[in-house]
């Protein structure tokens, strides 16, 4: 089994982390018949060897030894070895992997009867991606099928199929065995996973009644399956974490292979996901809470029935499940809310719920109460209100309460009580400051200058509390239209860092062109990347007043920094109105990258008629099924609400554009 591996030189061989020289211990660990034993050289070997899916020249080493182990009955737990395997030869896309772990192919074969069903269950898929011969593996597979006892293994068995489909797509008679499996008799588990595999392969075969039918199959399903209530009550992060994981994670795998075939299907997508949210199971519901959050993430369509469904979980006596309904309706601000009565529901019956603390950790806002607020639902107002009256302010309070806007005027006493009363000569008063100056800001607050100066006017600089909140601050004061109350501080902060936010704001007070253009034009050219976009932005409020830093704006907008550039190519319009200059940097940022559509389109709105040419990006991006931010990585967070925004100012674009028509 280990017939040469001391003559490998491991300490000249590379993995992850350096040397290679513990590799040998690794691979006999492997075969311990101690299970932690074998669990620390199985997580060796991921963390180091094939670390994040990618292959050394000690991965090739030690294809041949994994090989010798899997073969081998005596050791235990050999499907995970094989899971190794295929991992290396086929998910890394390391030629010289897959060439490796081909050469010994044929023991795949050998394992498609082994003993052990885990074993049994990694080789059929293993067999289909490394074995050459079509007309033979399927061949094989047909034999398996018939005789397999065990379900996972069959499941495994139609998945093989599945890759075979994919693998070989001229070979009909394949997709004639994941047809018959798809029908009676078979177990509707393996009827659910056929369905799914031809989805991915050859959707063309699926039945015209898909959705009804996979519904159907999964309550059969579900019906069948014991229960697994196993949960965790430690409230710690991971405690929560195990709470929210569904416990049927087949289940989960077989729907979710089915929503990820349907792609842009969304249609398909929301009936499959309204059957899942109205399952008698509290699992299939939690798994489908989990789909939906994807669906919602990644894709454009009317969701006001799975949103709707989502909040009808919260009124389930399934602690984990109302978590998980809650955990996803927080992503989706205004989307929430077909959910927002649901929402004010628990939020009303459950006032334990309207703050957090997590183990060793501040109080921070509930889940439920966030996300009514982000909803934009004004029965949010009240709760917050006695929330805000207690003893201490969870965390990030006043974000919360900045989405409803004026809806929260009623707050506003109590926000400006709490920023009048932070020690200014504290550590953290900048950190408390922030939520409340946001809150106070979105309301339109425009008496609580006052709080607002104070922390201008009264923090001590030696501890660089002004110097923390000096930004927000004047952002707040610029907002509340107030700026000219603080125009000897906002004056002394044009030699600071703060520098362009000052500037702008001084601008919106007194329209004074000479004493600010200047300041913006340096920032401009010499700032940080932040703080170059903020002065290209302020400019851009100065409209034909900021006509001399034109040049410096051609310049900015010829940058290297996507970002930058579209902001300059903005206030290049609103400086110069010359659509010329402009349009090709939008199109190309717009192209390239897809964060910077949100400011483009406020732009090309401004523009109007100007902004024409741009008219196919605008047009294509709102008949696109996917968000812009799945195609940047964006998920959770404000991902959603970011798109949302995209879409309705594209909307505005096409509007103001097809007016001038």
């Amino acid at each position: 089994m280990f017939t040469g591996i001391d003559e490998v030189d491991w300490a000249s061989l590379r993995h992850a982390h350096g040397s290679a020289r513990e590799v040998p211990g690794w691979l006999r660990g492997l075969a311990s018949t101690d299970a932690a034993e074998r669990q620390t050289a199985l997580d060796g070997m991921y963390g180091t060897v094939h670390h994040e899916g990618n292959v050394y020249d000690s991965t090739l080493a030690c294809v041949p030894f994994l090989f010798s182990l899997a073969a081998r009955e005596a050791v235990p737990e050999r499907g995970c070895i094989v899971e190794l395997l295929v991992s290396i030869g086929a998910e890394s896309g390391d030629a010289r992997a897959r060439e490796a772990v081909r050469a010994d192919g044929e023991v795949f074969v050998s394992l498609l009867g082994d003993p052990d069903p885990g074993v049994r269950r990694a080789a059929a898929g293993a067999m289909v991606r490394f074995v050459d011969d079509p007309g033979r593996v399927l061949g094989l597979l047909r034999q398996r099928i018939p005789v397999e006892r065990d379900g996972r293994v069959l499941l495994a068995l139609t998945e093989a199929v599945g890759v075979f489909v994919r693998r070989y797509p001229a070979w009909a008679d394949a997709v004639d065995l994941l047809v018959a499996q798809s029908a009676p008799p078979h177990d509707p588990g393996l009827r659910l996973a056929a369905l799914g595999q031809l989805a991915l392969g050859a959707p063309g075969r699926l039945p015209g009644d898909l959705v009804p039918t996979a519904v159907r199959l999964l309550r059969e399903r579900s019906a069948r399956r014991a229960r697994v209530p196993d949960r965790s009550a430690n409230d710690t992060l991971v405690g929560r974490l195990r709470r929210l994981r569904p416990s049927d994670e087949e289940g989960a795998r077989l729907l979710r292979t089915l929503h990820t075939a349907l792609g842009d299907r969304t249609g398909d997508r929301i009936d499959l996901l309204g059957g899942q949210l109205t399952s008698p199971d509290p699992v299939d519901r939690g798994n489908a809470v989990w789909m939906a959050a994807v669906l919602f993430r990644g894709w454009r369509a009317d969701f006001a029935r799975p949103v709707a469904l989502v909040g009808g979980q919260l009124g389930s006596e399934e602690e984990w499940l109302r978590d998980a309904a809650v955990s996803v309706l927080s992503e989706l601000f205004g989307l929430a809310a077909p959910a927002a009565d649901d929402l004010h529901a628990l939020v009303a019956s459950r006032p334990d719920l309207w703050t957090h603390r997590w183990e060793r950790g501040s109080p921070t806002v509930g889940g439920a109460l966030k996300a009514l607020a982000r909803s934009g639902d004004p029965r949010a107002v009240p709760v917050l209100a006695q929330v805000l009256a207690g003893p201490v302010v969870p965390g990030g309070l006043g974000d919360e309460i900045a989405h409803l806007g004026p809806a929260a005027a009623p707050l506003a006493p109590a926000l400006r009580h709490r920023l009048g009363w932070i020690p200014l000569d504290s550590p953290a008063a900048d950190t408390r400051a922030a939520p409340l100056l946001t809150a106070l800001g979105a309301i339109g607050d425009v008496d609580a200058v006052p709080e607002v100066l104070r922390l201008l006017n009264g923090a001590p600089d030696g501890l660089g509390v002004r110097d923390k909140i000096a930004g927000q601050t004047v952002a707040t004061l610029d907002a509340l239209g107030a700026a000219g109350r603080a125009a000897p501080v906002l004056r002394a902060l044009l030699h600071t860092r703060h520098a362009a936010a000052a500037a702008g704001a001084l601008w919106s007070a007194d329209g004074d062109a000479p004493a600010v253009l200047p300041v913006l034009v340096r920032e401009l050219r010499q700032g940080e990347p932040g703080v170059r976009r903020l002065a290209a932005r302020q400019l851009a409020r100065l409209g034909p007043a900021a006509r001399p830093a034109l040049p410096e704006l051609r310049r900015a907008a010829a940058s290297g920094q996507a970002g930058l550039r579209t902001h300059a190519a903005c206030a290049l319009w609103h400086v110069g109105r010359d659509p010329e200059p402009v349009l090709p940097v939008l199109r190309a940022a717009w192209l390239e990258s897809p964060g910077a559509r949100g400011p483009i389109a406020r732009c090309l709105a401004a523009m109007g008629p100007a902004g024409m040419p741009l008219r196919d990006l605008v047009s294509a991006e709102l008949t696109a099924p996917r968000r812009h931010t799945a195609r940047t990585g964006g998920h959770g967070g404000r991902a959603i609400a970011e798109d949302e925004t995209l879409r309705g100012l594209c909307e505005e674009v096409l509007a103001r554009q097809t007016r001038s028509l």
